[in-house]
């Protein structure tokens, strides 16, 4: 944990994280600029870290952050926004004693040791959403799922999807495929030897089965990918080394080890059984993200993901809560093409470009899609000091991409697409954008198919939201 610093030397973005975000009701959103698309109707959720500090200390890690959830409904009446802290048993006491009471991600927990073993990990409820026909849920991969209110975002409790049990998590990335409505996900136990649980839901979010493997050692694992009939993991080589974690010397983040001997591991899941189909081993990296897969006509799994090639990522992280970066980690678009039987065939990078957050339409998840959009950094800036300042979106089929720059001290969360009803192939990317000039954020719309062309239209929003991790569009 660190003092709150000052921010006056920093980069413009610091100053979304420079104290906590004030929530809001819901609220009519101005237009600024363009008008809204009249086929445009749904809602936008967003979850990211909304807390930084409490009591004039700073949490260690951006994974710490108290969660906070956006929602933007469009509808013929208008544009509407609220925006709520996800109310965690966490928040709840560490809000009435004003002060951090809680290990996480990147801290152990304030005070005397044995502190460690009372109060270890608080669920922060702050890396992604999933809407359900009749719920939201505050996604966090080391616990269950929270369950707000679809509308007002109010907190209803801790959900285990009728399925979870005492102990196991719910990770922050799910897959739905849109033509069966079917939601599959995973968690990982801890132990000697971690455990992967794998889930598979309906389309309200029931588990409806399950299944388990024994990990080697105890792995970090963010994201997975679902490809046609198959759900694949790849287990980058990062291990907890587990003596100082168990002894309340360190957190999670900093027992995490970097151990490229070990390669990376590959699992293939069948989607119906949920059984392993095989396993095996190939070069180093890691990935905190996947943008997609398919099964393409000789029947081998093709993945898109995001790729570094090493764990530094987890040290730039760590800085961004700070307001202040210094380390460069640089992540490229990589394709890998796998024979579920045999093995890895081709490793590709596709687009030198350091990049993340990568996303394809919610229709094309699991199958061969037309375009990827992802965050990437404006022109000419400086990587380590910067975050993303514009959004992309990588042709599949022509390898080109296009750009939209969000201009000086502008900075886009995730790019999320929303279908056009009326031709779901095309639609609108929406993201939240921050402007460090005015301190204020904004919610812009572009088309999909021209990112590079002006805003469709700019919504003002009633107070800042600090960049947020990942988000979802449930139609209207």
């Amino acid at each position: 944990m660190h003092a709150v610093t000052n921010l006056s030397t920093k980069k413009a973005w610091s100053k979304a994280i420079a104290k906590p975000a004030t929530e809001f009701a819901q609220s009519k959103l101005p237009i600024i600029s363009g008008s809204i698309p009249p086929s445009l109707k749904g809602t936008l959720y967003r979850n990211g870290p909304a807390r930084l500090e409490r009591g004039g200390i700073r949490v260690g890690h951006w994974f710490d952050g108290d969660g906070a959830i956006l929602g933007v409904n469009f509808s013929d009446e208008g544009v509407t926004g609220t925006y709520r802290y996800v109310q965690t048993s966490g928040y709840e006491e560490e809000a009435a004693a004003g002060k951090l009471l809680y290990g996480n991600y990147g801290m152990t927990a304030p005070g005397a040791i044995w502190n460690q073993w009372l109060k270890p990990i608080k669920n922060a409820a702050n890396t992604s959403v999933l809407a359900l026909p009749d719920k939201l849920l505050a996604l966090w991969e080391g616990g269950k799922p929270h369950a707000l209110d679809l509308q007002t975002l109010a907190t209803i409790g801790i959900d285990s999807l009728d399925g979870l049990g005492d102990k196991l998590a719910y990770s922050a990335h799910p897959k739905r495929d849109a033509k069966t409505g079917e939601i599959f996900n995973f968690g990982v136990s801890p132990g000697k030897n971690a455990t992967l649980n794998i889930y598979k839901s309906d389309r309200t979010g029931k588990i409806i089965k399950k299944s388990a493997l024994e990990l080697d050692g105890v792995p970090l694992i963010h994201d997975f990918v679902l490809a046609g009939q198959y759900l694949v993991f790849f287990v980058s080589p990062v291990r907890v080394n587990p003596l100082p974690l168990l002894l309340g010397l360190s957190s999670y983040s900093e027992a995490l080890q970097w151990q490229p001997k070990l390669g990376t591991q590959w699992l293939v899941f069948d989607r119906d059984s949920l059984e392993l189909v095989n396993r095996g081993e190939t070069e180093a990296w890691y990935q905190w993200h996947f943008s997609n897969g398919y099964v393409d006509s000789s029947g081998a799994i093709v993945a898109g993901m995001v790729r570094y090639e090493d764990f530094v990522t987890n040290q730039y992280l760590k800085e961004v809560a700070t307001g202040e970066t210094h380390r460069v980690a640089k992540s490229t678009l990589w394709e890998i093409h796998l024979n579920p039987h045999t093995g890895v065939a081709a490793n590709e990078q596709v687009l030198d470009k350091h990049c993340e957050f990568p996303v394809v339409p919610p229709q094309q998840v699991g199958q061969s899609a037309s375009s990827t959009y992802l965050s990437v950094h404006r022109q000419g800036i400086d990587p380590s000091q910067e975050i993303f300042g514009a959004i992309a979106r990588f042709n599949n089929t022509t390898d080109t991409l296009t750009i939209a720059d969000m201009g000086e001290n502008r900075y886009p969360t995730e790019p999320i697409f929303a279908p056009n009803p009326e031709n779901p192939d095309t639609g609108w990317i929406i993201t939240v954008v921050y402007d460090g000039n005015t301190d204020t954020s904004e919610v812009w719309v572009l088309d999909s198919e021209g990112l590079d062309r002006e805003p469709i239209c700019k919504l003002s929003l009633p107070s800042v939201i600090p960049p947020s991790f990942h988000g979802t569009w449930q139609p209207g």
